[in-house]
């Protein structure tokens, strides 16, 4: 394959280049430390894309996007480099809700919906894992009922990332409890102001708290958001889950900069740790896995571009990013020696850098698909290898022996 650009895609990448140059927010670290508040960073660099046709590109120009071709999605990504990390708020509602509603919803909430969600002006979460169902979804016990044109949704979801800055949400939730866990099934979006909706935030470990319990209580949903048949929610969950998985594997950096930044600067008595054969060799695999990373996306770009939806290669990136983050960070830690517990950013190396992925890394491992999850994807659905024996399967949810 040649990845150099084609004349079109090198006119392309210096139109980005030149916009950005003149418009891109490259002082929003400053900013940031002078006290400004990073929502509204996020929301007006959002705006200033969506603006000037820069923001969603893959997205139709009538949704607020600019209609560009995969390649050209790859390139903005490529030009806009850090200012990324401003778009991080919207990752779930411009990667994993904005295509559902694309995939089926209809024209209308289409135009109501997308374009607000492409300039920032809403943040969407997703409402999926509960306490009895993180990695196996269909197994969830949030149940809706029909009241004539509405449904009445009460339970519970965890591990709601941003529920609480949210807007509005697209959740599934069991609908008939007398088919199999997989078949009864419904999909929704709401408006996270319902009446009904509770949201309590979970504090970290890294003292953050953007993941979240939410509760509903009688919590009434017009039938006209729902999205697919009655008791087809799983299929449409699937269109979620394959963009979740392709949006987590390509929202964080790969880091290997500020790890050989930091090997430089770091002194282990004998030289920089850099020169160290066992660091080297480490800094050596990382760099060659992060390389198996940027082909393996390529897949994902030649599927796109044909006018396919992500397939699941993109649990491979998603599960390989994880464990890379975790181990890096661990190594970098472990450099630092007994300053590798220091976590205040003006204190510690690189800003503390490698103190917050550490933290941050397990959650990586977690969302979008447990590791072992992703594992089976790959082998039954990439590898052809025979699948889990599920005993489940073909049973009535209300039937299938629970703890409790």
């Amino acid at each position: 394959m040649d990845f150099r650009d084609t004349p079109e895609e090198a006119e392309f990448r210096a139109t980005a280049r030149a916009w950005l140059d003149q418009h891109g927010m490259w002082d929003w670290r400053e900013r940031l430390a002078a006290g400004e508040d990073m929502l509204d960073l996020s929301r007006e660099w959002q705006a200033t894309k969506a603006d000037a046709g820069w923001a969603c590109l893959g997205w139709p120009q009538a949704y607020g996007g600019r209609g560009a071709s995969p390649i050209e999605q790859v390139i903005w990504q490529q030009e806009e480099g850090e200012l990324a990390q401003l778009s991080g708020v919207f990752i779930v509602g411009l990667g994993m809700c904005g295509p559902t509603l694309m995939a089926h919803a209809s024209d209308e909430h289409k135009r109501q919906y997308l374009p607000p969600m492409a300039r920032g002006e809403h943040i969407w979460c997703q409402l999926f894992s509960e306490p009895a169902a993180g990695s196996d979804l269909a197994g969830l016990r949030s149940r809706v009922e029909r009241d004539g044109d509405e449904w009445v949704l009460n339970g519970q979801k965890i591990w709601t990332s941003g529920a609480h800055l949210s807007d509005y949400a697209i959740l599934v939730a069991r609908s008939n409890p007398d088919a199999p866990k997989h078949k009864g099934l419904t999909f929704f979006f709401l408006d996270m102001k319902s009446p009904g909706i509770e949201v309590r935030p979970i504090t970290q470990i890294n003292g953050n708290a953007e993941f979240n319990e939410v509760f509903f209580s009688d919590v009434r949903i017009p039938d006209s958001q729902r999205l697919g048949d009655v008791d087809d929610g799983w299929r449409v969950a699937l269109t979620t889950l394959m963009n979740e998985r392709l949006a987590v594997g390509s929202a964080f950096p790969d880091d290997l900069d500020s790890m050989f930044a930091l090997a430089r600067e770091i002194d282990t008595g004998d030289g920089p740790a850099i020169d160290n054969p066992a660091v080297r060799s480490r800094l050596a695999d990382w760099y060659v896995r992060a390389s198996g990373l940027k082909y393996t996306a390529m897949r994902t770009v030649s599927r796109l571009s044909r006018g396919e939806a992500p397939g699941p290669e993109a649990s491979i990136s998603k599960l390989v990013l994880g464990q890379n983050r975790q181990n890096m960070a661990s190594l970098m830690l472990d450099l630092q020696d007994m300053a590798g517990v220091l976590a205040d950013p003006a204190e510690a190396s690189l800003e503390a850098t490698f103190q917050q992925v550490f933290f941050r890394s397990p959650g990586n491992r977690l969302e979008g698909g447990t590791d072992e999850i992703l594992r089976n994807i790959i082998a039954e659905r990439v590898l052809g290898l025979p699948g889990d024996i599920r005993v489940d399967k073909d049973v009535p949810f209300r039937d299938i022996p629970r703890a409790g």
